[in-house]
Parts: structure tokens; sequence; C-alpha cells
């Protein structure tokens, strides 16, 4: 078994150990999210921390670690009075991303079930997590199947597995520690919800601090268990101190005044629901016990608000979670002498570690999420539709075109919804028809593997005919694993949507190229919700490039286009060349996601001899391929040419105009918006 690396070797991250302890110390805080860049050390702290939690007494003999004081009643394994009680370390058990439904709750032996009544089941990592922690790693990055799971164990405290009408029961009561990039994508707000805690976590910029994490990483790589063996003792201290605070967290006094400066705190950042008020009282109680005091002081009401309301106060996918600190202390003091001095009269028995934070920094706030990129001045109007001339200082845009500054996108709407035609098998989604696990069913078929979803009705009917020769005598059906059969389903999966956005000069008239990223931002939004993976390809100037390559982060494509500049001719065939490069490369990646391909232009394309034959060429590349496309057409003004339709339909695919892009009517803004142009911009020849 390899020795983990010891928790109290952990250089910095003091947010981060400081959440971990406070679950070690109170379970019923409600875990940790972990945020952060690769490389911090997150899922090392997580791992070093199962080692430091006390002992768990279960039932002898039984899967689902049953409590021998208070067995659960309708233990699968029960009835459990009068059993012998052993002691065994607390478990942490890691949830792979790829992880099965059964794998997660258990599985079912139909055959056994519907031949001999017997309901065989074989225990999940959930039942295994009982009493114990639940670690998901990239947790971001789960099925949505598997989250719906979780959700529904941590709000009940037990776990339920159905399978045509056999049904199995447990309790799965368990710390939930999940860590992710943000770059990867966000969380859903259900599950985000569901974390008590949440720590911002970085790599140091003080160059000691990153030489002494690689001294003692290479230390541990060298000899583990002697790294380990220098670092006993401080573990030890830190375990007796995790015990001690929870023979305390009973005692400790959460008074009146520090509960109402903790309810004005909620109601003041407008958290949505009541779980943040009981998870900050939580978690004011176990950093007054974590810091060795019997009641709660205004400190620990700060600090534990800034553990557990920034990732609540997320409105839309594209803020970045954080808290106003000078408000905070602004309503801290406001509540406070409402109650004259609200601070339960503790200040004669200081923190001796310095604070609510029981011997660890406050939380730093700010760690430069995405949305932090201050907008820039909407373009003045130049009032053409012709390439951008160089700047007065003779400075050109990359690519030849002139360059202007990146205009603010409008505000996002609810778009109506595109989707790619057939029936697919991709991963579990919002928006396309697939074959899924889950979903309605459709027929049934021979199971290929292990049985997941059993046809009741197709197994009865393949069984029928053979009941006399099998010689069945009575009521009950004789089944054999030939009769079988597995339903098939189908719902909804998710795509890759790959925006190719036109920002050559045509589209920089004023408000009209912020109507164009608000279309975009919108179709964004409405991707973040069906669970699909956005690219992001833009062309101007001679050329193309890949702004955002392939992924689940919505955030990182919103940033993308917030700093998108305009200006330069308009090389349509290099944008969707550049397409057709990147969904080949996707393709070999994963096949089974199918592509949507989102064009945003006018059409007008220039540079080169004869431009629009070009864009008409390589257009057919995506037709011969099958690529769905969707042309949003953003041609406005007196003179409309048509060519971003001509490009839809080389495309084998449909054009949308901006108007047409919305799910309600926006008529007034795109009448302001072909105003504009006709006042500013001159006539082209027919």
């Amino acid at each position: 078994m390899t020795t983990p690396y010891p928790f109290t070797a952990v250089v910095g991250m003091d947010d981060l150990r400081l959440g971990l302890l406070l679950n070690a110390v109170s379970p019923a805080v409600g875990g940790v999210l972990v945020r952060g860049e690769k490389g911090t050390a997150k899922s090392t702290a997580v791992r070093a921390l199962s080692a430091l939690l006390p002992g768990v007494p279960v039932v002898s003999g039984c899967r689902f670690s049953c409590d021998p004081g208070a067995p659960d009643p309708a233990c699968p394994d029960g009835p459990h009075e009068g059993t012998d009680g052993v002691s065994r370390d607390a478990r942490m058990v890691e949830l792979p991303v790829g992880a099965s439904e059964d794998r997660l709750v258990g599985a079912l032996d139909i055959e056994r079930a519907l031949a001999e009544g017997v309901k065989a089941f074989e225990p999940g990592l959930l039942a295994d997590a009982h009493r114990g922690i639940l670690y998901v790693d990239e947790v971001n990055l789960l099925h949505d199947h598997l989250v719906d799971l979780l959700l529904d164990a941590a709000a009940m405290g037990a776990s339920y597995v159905e399978r045509e009408g056999v049904s199995v029961r447990h309790a799965a009561r368990f710390l939930l520690v999940g860590t992710m990039n943000p770059e990867e994508g966000e969380l859903r707000p259900q599950l985000l919800d569901r974390f008590g805690l949440t720590v911002e976590v970085a790599a140091s910029r003080d160059p000691d601090q990153r030489v002494e994490v690689v001294r003692r990483r290479l230390a541990y790589d060298d000899d583990p268990a002697g790294f380990a063996a220098r670092w006993a003792d401080e573990e030890s201290e830190l375990r007796a101190r995790i015990v001690a605070a929870r023979a305390l967290l009973p005692s400790v006094r959460l008074g009146d005044p520090a509960l109402r400066q903790i309810a004005a705190t909620c109601a003041a950042f407008e958290v949505d629901g009541m779980r943040a008020d009981i998870v900050m009282a939580r978690t004011a109680t176990a950093l007054a016990a974590w810091a060795g005091r019997s009641d709660v002081t205004a400190d620990d009401v700060r600090q534990a608000a800034l553990l557990a309301l920034p990732h609540r106060r997320r409105r839309n996918p594209f803020d970045a979670p954080g808290l106003d600190e000078d408000k905070l202390d602004d309503t801290l003091k406001e509540s406070a002498g409402q109650d004259d001095g609200g601070t339960d009269g503790n200040d004669d028995d200081p923190d001796p570690d310095g604070g609510g934070g029981g011997g660890l920094p406050p939380q730093r706030d700010g760690d430069g999420g995405p949305g932090d990129t201050p907008q820039q001045q909407e373009p003045a109007a130049d009032g053409s539709d012709t390439p951008a001339q160089p700047e007065a200082d003779g400075s050109t845009a990359r690519g030849g075109g002139g360059q202007q500054a990146a205009a603010k996108a409008a505000e996002p709407f609810r778009t109506r919804m595109l989707s790619v035609p057939g029936l697919g098998e991709g991963a579990a989604g919002r928006r396309s028809r697939a074959r899924t696990e889950h979903g309605r069913t459709t027929g049934s078929r021979r199971p290929q593997g292990a049985l997941t979803k059993l046809h009741l009705a197709a197994t009865v009917q393949a069984a029928a005919p053979h009941q006399r020769a099998r010689g069945r005598s009575g009521r009950g059906l004789v089944v054999r694993r030939d009769d079988l059969r597995q339903a098939t389903r189908e719902g909804r999966e998710g795509n890759l949507v790959l925006f190719v956005v036109d920002a050559s000069g045509s589209m920089a008239a004023r408000q009209r190229m912020s109507a164009v990223k608000g279309a975009v931002l919108s179709l964004l939004l409405d991707a973040y919700q069906r669970r699909d993976k956005v690219g992001l390809v833009t062309f101007r100037g001679k050329d193309a490039e890949i702004a955002l390559p392939p992924t689940s982060s919505v955030d990182a494509a919103a940033a993308r286009l917030d700093t998108l500049p305009t200006g330069g001719r308009t090389p349509v065939a290099a944008g969707l060349l550049k397409a057709h490069e990147v969904l080949r490369v996707e393709r070999m990646r994963d096949p089974s996601r199918r592509p949507l391909l989102v064009v945003v232009t006018d059409g007008r394309a220039t540079g080169g001899p004869d431009p629009v034959a070009l864009a008409a060429r390589a257009a057919r590349l995506h037709e011969a391929e099958g690529v769905a496309s969707v042309v949003v057409d953003c041609e406005a003004g007196p003179v409309r040419l048509g060519l971003a339709r001509e490009l839809a339909q080389r495309l084998g695919g449909t054009a949308v105009t901006l108007d047409e892009l919305r799910a309600e009517s926006i008529a007034g803004l795109v009448k302001d918006v072909v105003k504009d142009v006709q006042s500013s911009s001159p006539r082209r020849a027919a």
C-alpha cells in the first residue's frame, strides 16, 4: 500500500487546509469544493486528510458500515441487533469521472431476482463511502446522471437502487470533497450548492515557498515511508487536535447575536435559499471548536462567510465566484451595532491562534477568476463596410487589416433550439436526440455484457413460449439468461458547438458587433445549459485563428469573446478551413460527439481572387462530411446581398437572422441596429 503524503507537510494552501480540517471536525458542514489551476496539490491534500480522521466503529461483516450503536434497520445485510462491533480506519473512496451508474450505486442481479426471487445486491461506491469521504477529482466533468444520483444521496442520506420493481435501500452519509479546474468548465448550480464550503487555490509566486514545495516533494518521492516518518509527530498532534475539537463541538454556543450576523450577511449578499445560513452557522461553530473556544465570535462568522458564500453568489455561468470583503465587513458591523456589540462578549477569550481561522490565515479574495478582465470602450463608428484602414501611426493588425477596440457584448437572451439532426450516441446532454442509458424506452435488444436496464415485457415475451418445455409447474415464470432483454432508450446528448465568428471590418459598425457578441454569448449560455463542449474560431485580415480549442469551459469562451477585436478584410474561406481542421482533430479524439457548426457572419467575403467562390468550396467540405451547420446572418442595411444565406446553402445548413435567433422577439433592438447602419454606412453597389 502506498504511503500517503503527510497533510502537515503541505506547503502553504492555508484556505484549503482549513476547509478540509473544518469538515473533519464537523462533517455536518457539508464537504468542500476545491477550485484551482492544475498542479496545486488539490488532490494531494484531500488524500492526506483521510489519514487524520478518527477510526470508525462498524458492525462486523456489514458491507454498509453500520454503526453498532445505532445500526440501520433497513440495512440489506441486517438485522444487526446484538452484533459485535469492530473499529477500522475512515475510508476515502474515489469516484472516477467515467464510472458507471452501477459502480456508483451498486448492481442488482436481475436474473436471480426474476428466476429465484432473491435480491442479490453488490454494493457500490456510495456504500463504501458511508461514514467516510467521497472524493471526486475533476468533479465538474462528472456525467449528469451521476450528478443526479449524488444529489439524491446527499439530500436523503440514503441510496436507492430500483430495477423493474426490485428495490434496495441503504444509508449513504458521507463527506463530499471535490476538486476542479475552472478552465475545464463549471459545475451545475444544484451540485455546487451541495458543497458546504469552497476554497480557491493557486500556486505561490514566492520563490522561497516554491523551492520548499519542490524540496519536500522530491524527498517524498525518493523515500515515502521515511518522509512520512519525519512528519509523524506533527500528524499525531494534528490528529489529537481534531479529536479534541470534535469533543468540544457539542458544547460550543452559537448565540443570537452571531445568528443575526449570519442572517444579515446572507441577506445582504442575496444568496438563494436557506442552506447558506445553515452552513455558515455550522462552519462558525466548527471554527470556534477548532480554536478551542466554547463561544462563536464575529471573527468566526466572518471566516465562515468567506468559506461558505462565494460559490453561492453566482447568478449565471460567467460570474466569477467571490465575495466583496468591504461589503462583508460593513454588514457585520451594522448587524453587530444593532445587537450592542454582537460578539457575545467573547473579546476576553481571544483565539490563541489569532482569529476565527483556528491557526490558519483568513481566506484571500480575488484569485483572478474568469470575468476579471475590464471591458474596453466600444469602438467609434467608421460608417464603412469596407476593410479598415491602418492606424495613424502606420501600425496594422495581424493579418494586414486595421484593428479596432473590442466592442462590449449586448445583453444575452434566450435563444431558439438548435440541434443536430438524426440520432446520435454521444455523451449525455440536453441538445440532440441520442441513444442513451437514460430517457424514454423505445425498444429492446439482447444485452451485450452485463444487463443494466431490463425491458420486462420483452423478457416475458421471450420466455413465455418455453415454459412447458422448461417444466414450469407453479405460478412463477422460468427465466433463463437467453430470455433477458435490454431496454433501448432515447434521450439527449451534448454536442461540440464550434463557433466561427467574423471579426472583420464589415462587422465593426456601431452596435452591430455588440449585437453579434450578445448573440454568441447567448448561444454560449445555451451551450452551458445543454452540457455541450464549445470552441471558437475567428477570422479577420488575411487568415483565421483558433481563439479557443474545444473545451467544456463556457467561461473561457466568453472571456475570449469579450476581448475580440475587429477590423480588416473578411476571409470567410480561411475561417471555414480552420473549422474543418478543428473538427477533423476532434473527430479522432471523440468520435461519438457530433459537431454543430455555428458561423456568425454577413457573408461578404473579401481578399484574394474570387473570395466568394473560395468560401463556397470550403463550405462544401463541411457539407460532404455531413456536419450540421447554422449560419447566423448578421447582414444589415438597405442593401442586402444575401451572401450569408447562400453560404448556408453551400454548407447544407440553415440561416437565421439575429431576430430569428431569439426565442422572443427583439425587433426593437434590430431596428436600432439597422437605423444606425443606414445612417452611418454608404450604400454599396448592388
